[in-house]
């Protein structure tokens, strides 16, 4: 079964931090799939398994800082 979780990502705003933001974060495993919705500034990531530290590690690394909405 699929888990999702929903991150709030203060300074996305534009195509390029959210191509940044999907790189980094679909490379943590376990990890399905990644959607970023700029107006609301969240990140949703579904998979099996999910590290959440790890995909806050990797938002992060992107260059953005994250936490569980």
């Amino acid at each position: 079964m699929n888990e999702a979780t929903t991150y709030d990502v203060p300074e996305v705003g534009s195509g390029h931090c959210s191509a940044a933001i999907i790189e980094e974060v679909a490379l943590v495993e376990g990890v399905q799939s990644v959607e970023v919705d700029l107006k609301r500034r969240l990140v949703r990531v579904a998979g099996r398994d999910v590290n959440a530290t790890g995909v806050v590690a990797a938002i992060y690394a992107a260059g953005y800082e994250a936490v569980i909405a």
